[in-house]
Protein backbone atom coordinates (compact mmCIF):
# COMPACT_ATOMS: atom_id res chain seq x y z
CA UNK A 1 0.00 0.00 0.00
CA UNK A 2 1.36 3.42 -0.96
CA UNK A 3 1.51 6.28 1.55
CA UNK A 4 -1.38 8.03 -0.22
CA UNK A 5 -3.48 4.86 -0.05
CA UNK A 6 -2.61 4.46 3.64
CA UNK A 7 -3.64 8.06 4.32
CA UNK A 8 -6.92 7.55 2.49
CA UNK A 9 -7.57 4.42 4.55
CA UNK A 10 -6.99 6.31 7.81
CA UNK A 11 -9.28 9.14 6.70
CA UNK A 12 -11.98 6.63 5.83
CA UNK A 13 -11.69 5.04 9.28
CA UNK A 14 -11.90 8.43 10.98
CA UNK A 15 -15.04 9.30 9.00
CA UNK A 16 -16.60 5.96 9.95
CA UNK A 17 -15.83 6.56 13.63
CA UNK A 18 -17.30 10.07 13.60
CA UNK A 19 -20.47 8.79 11.94
CA UNK A 20 -20.69 5.97 14.47
CA UNK A 21 -20.23 8.41 17.35
CA UNK A 22 -22.88 10.70 15.88
CA UNK A 23 -25.37 7.82 15.73
CA UNK A 24 -24.95 7.35 19.51
CA UNK A 25 -25.63 10.97 20.49
CA UNK A 26 -26.38 12.18 23.09
CA UNK A 27 -25.56 9.20 25.33
CA UNK A 28 -22.20 8.36 23.72
CA UNK A 29 -20.67 4.94 23.18
CA UNK A 30 -17.77 2.82 24.39
CA UNK A 31 -14.61 2.20 22.41
CA UNK A 32 -15.69 -1.38 21.79
CA UNK A 33 -19.13 -0.33 20.52
CA UNK A 34 -17.67 2.25 18.15
CA UNK A 35 -15.06 -0.22 16.89
CA UNK A 36 -17.81 -2.71 16.13
CA UNK A 37 -20.04 -0.12 14.43
CA UNK A 38 -17.19 1.22 12.29
CA UNK A 39 -15.71 -2.20 11.50
CA UNK A 40 -12.29 -1.24 12.87
CA UNK A 41 -10.02 -3.15 15.27
CA UNK A 42 -10.39 -1.94 18.84
CA UNK A 43 -6.73 -0.86 19.34
CA UNK A 44 -6.86 1.17 16.14
CA UNK A 45 -10.19 2.65 17.21
CA UNK A 46 -8.80 3.73 20.57
CA UNK A 47 -5.74 5.30 18.94
CA UNK A 48 -7.79 7.25 16.42
CA UNK A 49 -10.31 8.40 19.02
CA UNK A 50 -7.53 9.61 21.29
CA UNK A 51 -6.06 11.67 18.46
CA UNK A 52 -9.48 13.07 17.59
CA UNK A 53 -9.99 14.00 21.26
CA UNK A 54 -6.72 15.95 21.28
CA UNK A 55 -8.08 18.01 18.38
CA UNK A 56 -11.50 18.51 19.97
CA UNK A 57 -13.46 16.38 17.50
CA UNK A 58 -14.59 13.91 20.19
CA UNK A 59 -14.91 14.00 23.97
CA UNK A 60 -14.59 11.15 26.45
CA UNK A 61 -16.53 11.03 29.71
CA UNK A 62 -14.02 10.38 32.47
CA UNK A 63 -16.59 8.48 34.53
CA UNK A 64 -18.17 6.20 31.95
CA UNK A 65 -15.44 6.08 29.30
CA UNK A 66 -18.03 6.82 26.62
CA UNK A 67 -17.10 8.85 23.57
CA UNK A 68 -19.26 11.67 22.18
CA UNK A 69 -18.85 14.23 19.43
CA UNK A 70 -16.71 17.19 20.50
CA UNK A 71 -16.88 20.99 20.22
CA UNK A 72 -14.94 21.19 16.95
CA UNK A 73 -17.67 19.15 15.26
CA UNK A 74 -20.24 21.65 16.52
CA UNK A 75 -18.25 24.63 15.26
CA UNK A 76 -17.66 23.13 11.84
CA UNK A 77 -21.27 22.03 11.63
CA UNK A 78 -22.48 25.52 12.47
CA UNK A 79 -20.49 26.93 9.57
CA UNK A 80 -21.60 24.19 7.16
CA UNK A 81 -25.23 24.76 8.18
CA UNK A 82 -25.19 28.07 6.34
CA UNK A 83 -24.97 26.10 3.10
CA UNK A 84 -26.64 22.77 3.82
CA UNK A 85 -29.15 23.07 6.66
CA UNK A 86 -32.67 23.69 5.40
CA UNK A 87 -34.54 22.71 8.57
CA UNK A 88 -35.57 26.28 9.40
CA UNK A 89 -37.01 26.77 5.92
CA UNK A 90 -38.66 23.34 5.98
CA UNK A 91 -40.09 23.40 9.50
CA UNK A 92 -43.38 25.13 8.62
CA UNK A 93 -43.93 22.81 5.65
CA UNK A 94 -43.30 19.70 7.75
CA UNK A 95 -45.50 21.04 10.57
CA UNK A 96 -48.34 21.76 8.13
CA UNK A 97 -47.97 18.27 6.65
CA UNK A 98 -48.27 16.67 10.10
CA UNK A 99 -51.25 18.85 11.00
CA UNK A 100 -53.12 18.21 7.75
CA UNK A 101 -52.49 14.46 7.66
CA UNK A 102 -52.53 13.64 11.36
CA UNK A 103 -49.47 11.41 10.78
CA UNK A 104 -45.83 11.85 11.78
CA UNK A 105 -44.01 13.97 9.18
CA UNK A 106 -40.28 14.01 8.44
CA UNK A 107 -37.58 15.80 6.52
CA UNK A 108 -34.60 13.73 5.38
CA UNK A 109 -31.48 14.76 3.45
CA UNK A 110 -29.39 12.78 1.02
CA UNK A 111 -25.81 12.22 2.12
CA UNK A 112 -24.05 10.20 -0.56
CA UNK A 113 -25.64 6.75 -0.64
CA UNK A 114 -27.68 7.36 2.52
CA UNK A 115 -30.47 9.51 3.86
CA UNK A 116 -30.30 11.25 7.23
CA UNK A 117 -33.48 12.22 9.08
CA UNK A 118 -33.19 15.91 10.03
CA UNK A 119 -36.61 16.76 11.40
CA UNK A 120 -39.63 14.95 12.88
CA UNK A 121 -43.02 16.47 13.72
CA UNK A 122 -45.67 14.32 15.37
CA UNK A 123 -49.22 14.23 14.02
CA UNK A 124 -52.41 14.22 16.07
CA UNK A 125 -53.28 10.53 15.57
CA UNK A 126 -52.40 8.73 18.83
CA UNK A 127 -51.01 5.54 17.27
CA UNK A 128 -47.58 6.26 15.77
CA UNK A 129 -44.73 4.54 14.03
CA UNK A 130 -41.30 4.95 15.61
CA UNK A 131 -39.19 3.64 12.74
CA UNK A 132 -37.71 7.06 11.98
CA UNK A 133 -36.10 9.50 14.37
CA UNK A 134 -33.85 12.51 14.00
CA UNK A 135 -30.31 11.44 13.16
CA UNK A 136 -31.07 7.97 11.81
CA UNK A 137 -29.16 7.04 8.64
CA UNK A 138 -30.59 4.61 6.12
CA UNK A 139 -29.30 3.44 2.72
CA UNK A 140 -30.96 4.80 -0.40
CA UNK A 141 -33.83 2.50 -1.32
CA UNK A 142 -34.60 1.70 2.32
CA UNK A 143 -37.67 3.48 3.75
CA UNK A 144 -39.83 5.82 1.71
CA UNK A 145 -37.55 8.89 1.83
CA UNK A 146 -34.55 7.00 0.44
CA UNK A 147 -36.71 5.29 -2.18
CA UNK A 148 -38.18 8.63 -3.32
CA UNK A 149 -34.71 10.12 -3.76
CA UNK A 150 -33.33 7.03 -5.51
CA UNK A 151 -36.27 6.91 -7.91
CA UNK A 152 -35.59 10.46 -9.10
CA UNK A 153 -31.92 9.87 -9.88
CA UNK A 154 -30.85 9.20 -13.49
CA UNK A 155 -30.93 5.54 -14.55
CA UNK A 156 -27.13 5.45 -14.74
CA UNK A 157 -26.77 6.49 -11.10
CA UNK A 158 -29.47 4.03 -10.03
CA UNK A 159 -27.68 1.21 -11.86
CA UNK A 160 -24.29 2.12 -10.37
CA UNK A 161 -25.75 2.20 -6.88
CA UNK A 162 -27.71 -1.04 -7.08
CA UNK A 163 -24.84 -2.88 -8.79
CA UNK A 164 -22.50 -1.87 -5.96
CA UNK A 165 -24.62 -2.56 -2.88
CA UNK A 166 -26.26 -5.61 -1.34
CA UNK A 167 -29.02 -4.60 1.08
CA UNK A 168 -30.42 -8.10 1.57
CA UNK A 169 -28.22 -9.28 4.48
CA UNK A 170 -29.31 -6.39 6.71
CA UNK A 171 -32.71 -5.44 5.32
CA UNK A 172 -34.12 -8.68 3.91
CA UNK A 173 -35.18 -10.10 0.56
CA UNK A 174 -37.68 -7.29 0.04
CA UNK A 175 -34.62 -5.08 -0.54
CA UNK A 176 -33.07 -7.18 -3.29
CA UNK A 177 -32.18 -5.08 -6.34
CA UNK A 178 -35.03 -6.48 -8.41
CA UNK A 179 -37.56 -5.54 -5.71
CA UNK A 180 -36.14 -2.05 -5.31
CA UNK A 181 -36.29 -1.55 -9.09
CA UNK A 182 -39.95 -2.56 -9.04
CA UNK A 183 -40.68 0.01 -6.33
CA UNK A 184 -38.67 2.63 -8.24
CA UNK A 185 -40.87 2.07 -11.31
CA UNK A 186 -44.01 2.46 -9.19
CA UNK A 187 -42.62 5.62 -7.58
CA UNK A 188 -41.87 7.14 -10.97
CA UNK A 189 -45.45 6.43 -12.02
CA UNK A 190 -47.19 7.91 -8.97
CA UNK A 191 -44.58 10.52 -8.05
CA UNK A 192 -44.33 9.35 -4.43
CA UNK A 193 -42.68 6.32 -2.81
CA UNK A 194 -44.43 3.72 -0.67
CA UNK A 195 -42.88 1.61 2.07
CA UNK A 196 -45.51 -1.10 2.78
CA UNK A 197 -44.30 -2.14 6.23
CA UNK A 198 -40.96 -3.45 4.94
CA UNK A 199 -38.96 -2.35 7.99
CA UNK A 200 -41.40 -2.87 10.86
CA UNK A 201 -44.59 -4.92 10.63
CA UNK A 202 -47.66 -2.71 10.45
CA UNK A 203 -45.69 0.51 9.93
CA UNK A 204 -46.19 2.18 6.54
CA UNK A 205 -44.48 5.19 5.01
CA UNK A 206 -44.83 7.49 2.03
CA UNK A 207 -42.09 9.75 0.66
CA UNK A 208 -41.71 12.54 -1.93
CA UNK A 209 -38.48 14.05 -3.22
CA UNK A 210 -37.48 17.68 -2.74
CA UNK A 211 -35.13 19.14 -5.36
CA UNK A 212 -32.22 21.56 -5.19
CA UNK A 213 -31.50 24.39 -7.64
CA UNK A 214 -29.81 21.94 -10.01
CA UNK A 215 -33.04 19.90 -10.09
CA UNK A 216 -31.42 17.03 -8.19
CA UNK A 217 -33.28 15.10 -5.46
CA UNK A 218 -31.39 16.34 -2.39
CA UNK A 219 -34.05 15.89 0.32
CA UNK A 220 -37.34 14.11 0.90
CA UNK A 221 -40.51 14.64 2.90
CA UNK A 222 -42.19 11.57 4.33
CA UNK A 223 -45.15 10.44 6.39
CA UNK A 224 -45.30 7.33 8.57
CA UNK A 225 -48.13 5.66 10.44
CA UNK A 226 -49.95 2.44 11.18
CA UNK A 227 -51.19 0.29 8.31
CA UNK A 228 -54.89 0.98 8.92
CA UNK A 229 -54.24 4.67 8.18
CA UNK A 230 -52.60 3.89 4.82
CA UNK A 231 -55.33 2.07 2.90
CA UNK A 232 -55.56 2.58 -0.88
CA UNK A 233 -57.88 5.60 -0.98
CA UNK A 234 -56.17 7.43 1.84
CA UNK A 235 -52.75 6.54 0.47
CA UNK A 236 -53.57 8.45 -2.70
CA UNK A 237 -54.80 11.38 -0.62
CA UNK A 238 -51.65 11.39 1.51
CA UNK A 239 -49.51 11.06 -1.59
CA UNK A 240 -51.07 14.19 -3.07
CA UNK A 241 -50.46 16.04 0.22
CA UNK A 242 -46.82 14.98 0.12
CA UNK A 243 -46.28 15.96 -3.50
CA UNK A 244 -47.88 19.35 -2.93
CA UNK A 245 -45.72 19.94 0.16
CA UNK A 246 -42.56 18.77 -1.62
CA UNK A 247 -43.29 21.12 -4.51
CA UNK A 248 -43.84 24.07 -2.15
CA UNK A 249 -40.58 23.37 -0.35
CA UNK A 250 -38.67 22.94 -3.63
CA UNK A 251 -39.92 26.33 -4.84
CA UNK A 252 -39.20 27.91 -1.47
CA UNK A 253 -35.61 26.60 -1.42
CA UNK A 254 -35.05 27.80 -4.97
CA UNK A 255 -35.89 31.33 -3.89
CA UNK A 256 -33.56 31.50 -0.89
CA UNK A 257 -30.38 33.61 -1.22
CA UNK A 258 -27.18 31.78 -2.10
CA UNK A 259 -24.76 31.52 0.88
CA UNK A 260 -21.71 33.71 0.70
Amino acid sequence: MTSSEANASVIGKICSLLRAAGAEEPSGASTTALARAAGIARPTTHRLLSTLAEQGFVDRDAGTGRWSLGPEIYLLGSMAALRYDITDQARKVVQALATESGESAFLSARRGSETVCLLRVEGSFPLRSHVLYEGIRLPLGVASAGLAILAHLPDREVDEYLDGVNLVPEWGESHAAVEIRRRIAHTRTTGFAVNPALLVEGSWGLGAAVFDRADKPAWALSLTGVETRFRDDRRRELGKMLLDAAHRLTVQLGERPSPG
